[in-house]
């Protein structure tokens, strides 16, 4: 069984094509629970009418994505647990193609699909790039592989990447009980963003391996891109800003710390000169790890004893220039990057 996990806050205009894109699965194996963090549009009324055949967990505050996603986590019975956006859309085979890449390959304890970019103003699909996993770069920012390219099939080959993009990720159930910290698969504190890069790190360090899969195909609401930074609510820019630094501070060795230093240290002399120069709101975002100081060395202590991959394993991952490693012809991962060139992928072979 796959569980699909959904949380919605205001989420209305979203929510019918979502559902329905859901519904025309070909994989017929699947429970949808949804938990809502007390919407104040219309979407009560959409999942009220889902109940008889959805689970709907209602909240009556906005606990943020991270607390909501493990409600519905420890709510699921599946084997694989599709965390999923109320802003995505589906293709017919997405969940099929992502089950099936995933019994292909147990490795794999995160699977992510291509997703392209969904005009909801317009009501329409685009050819629009969105992720295809994500990938750090050597300041430790991680950002969505292709984001804003055109898909001129650049991307069709399947993928060890770094990790999957929260609007759509698929997890086994024994990559969710082994990343665990403190009873919490996504990261509380963070409540929402980054919740899904953090994810991610804690995984490649516990030696579990992201696959990308892309003929599972969705479409996908972007509406929080770096470029967009100035015109985002503050919210999300102080969720951002505090989020960078706490997963800095439980996954990141100092000797990866050391190795990235220069890089590092000129992204955070940017964050922190805006928030001084351009939005001094942003300040306490800035200050939140130095208060939550304990909690994180905690958490730093747990992860970090549990370690199954050194940092110099990871460090080929940290670059300006998206990577991945390419599947041999068995689907096992060669044990060479491969990196985007003149527009192309360089890996080639079956797909899963």
């Amino acid at each position: 069984m796959v569980s699909v996990l959904i949380v919605t806050w205001n989420s209305a205009q979203y929510l019918e094509e979502c559902f329905a894109a859901i519904d025309r699965q070909t994989y017929s194996d699947v429970e949808v629970i949804v938990v809502d963090n007390a919407s104040t549009d219309d979407t009560s009324v959409i999942l009220h009418a889902r109940e008889s055949t959805y689970q709907v967990i209602w909240n009556d505050k906005n606990i943020g994505f991270a607390a909501a996603q493990n409600l519905a986590i420890r709510a699921a019975q599946g084997e694989w647990l599709l965390c999923l956006n109320p802003d995505v859309k589906l293709s017919a085979e997405f969940i099929a193609r992502l089950v099936q890449a995933s019994s292909a390959n147990p490795e794999a304890g995160s699977l992510c699909g291509k997703l392209l970019r969904w005009d909801i103003s317009g009501k329409s699909d685009t050819p629009i790039i969105d992720s295809t996993g994500i990938y750090f770069t050597r300041n430790m920012r991680h950002l969505d592989r292709g984001a804003e390219d055109i898909d001129r099939g650049q991307y069709e080959n399947a993928e060890w990447v770094f990790g999957a993009t929260g609007a759509a990720a698929m997890f086994r159930r024994s990559f969710v009980q082994d990343v665990f910290v403190e009873g919490q698969f996504f990261d509380e504190d963070f409540f929402s963003y980054r919740e899904d890069a953090d994810l991610a790190w804690r995984g490649q360090l516990l030696g579990w391996k992201c696959l990308y899969v892309p003929t599972a195909v969705a479409s996908h609401v972007r509406r929080v891109t770096p470029e967009r930074r100035e015109h985002l609510p503050l919210e999300i820019n102080w969720h951002s800003v505090k989020n960078r630094f706490l997963m800095r501070g439980k996954n990141a060795s100092g000797w990866l710390c050391w190795k990235l230093f220069w890089p590092v240290a000129l992204r955070d002399l940017m964050v922190v000169g805006y928030a001084l120069l351009r939005d001094r709101r942003l300040l306490s975002a800035v200050f939140y790890p130095l208060r939550q100081f304990g909690k994180i060395r905690r958490q730093r202590k747990t992860i970090q004893s549990r370690r199954r991959v050194s940092d110099h394993e990871l460090l080929p991952w940290f670059s300006d220039t998206p990577r991945s490693i390419c599947l041999d012809s068995s689907g096992s991962a060669s044990s060479a990057f491969a990196a985007a060139a003149g527009g192309q992928r360089s890996c080639s072979g079956d797909q899963p």
